[in-house]
């Protein structure tokens, strides 16, 4: 489901307009364009709700911000590259899958 930017404001308890505006300006929200206008989905809010927790809840500022949610992408991109990892593993042959969770110590 794709959302306008009046709708996810209504959504995320503590988000406003112009707050939103700046965050997708900085980057830390990338919403779709659909027919002509920024469209944001679940994982845009969720970001978004976590963003408000960080500034609102732990007075974080922007500048400690912008550090965290760069670690917390980096962290995220690697959990999807080890599951990918992991899938092409599991499709080795058990004597392959062997060895390799002995290299690892496992």
């Amino acid at each position: 489901m794709w959302y306008r930017e009046e709708e996810v404001v209504a959504r995320v308890p503590g988000l406003t307009v112009r707050r939103l505006r700046r965050w997708v300006v900085r980057g830390w929200v990338r919403p779709a364009r659909r027919d002509g206008e920024v469209a944001f989905d679940e994982l845009d809010l969720a970001r978004l709700r976590l963003l408000v927790e960080l500034r609102d809840e732990l007075g974080l500022g922007e500048d400690v911000l912008s550090v965290v949610l760069g670690l917390m992408d980096q962290l995220y991109g690697l959990r999807r590259r080890l599951r990918l990892l992991l899938e092409a593993v599991a499709e080795l042959p058990e004597e392959q899958r062997r060895r390799i969770l002995e290299r690892l110590g496992g």
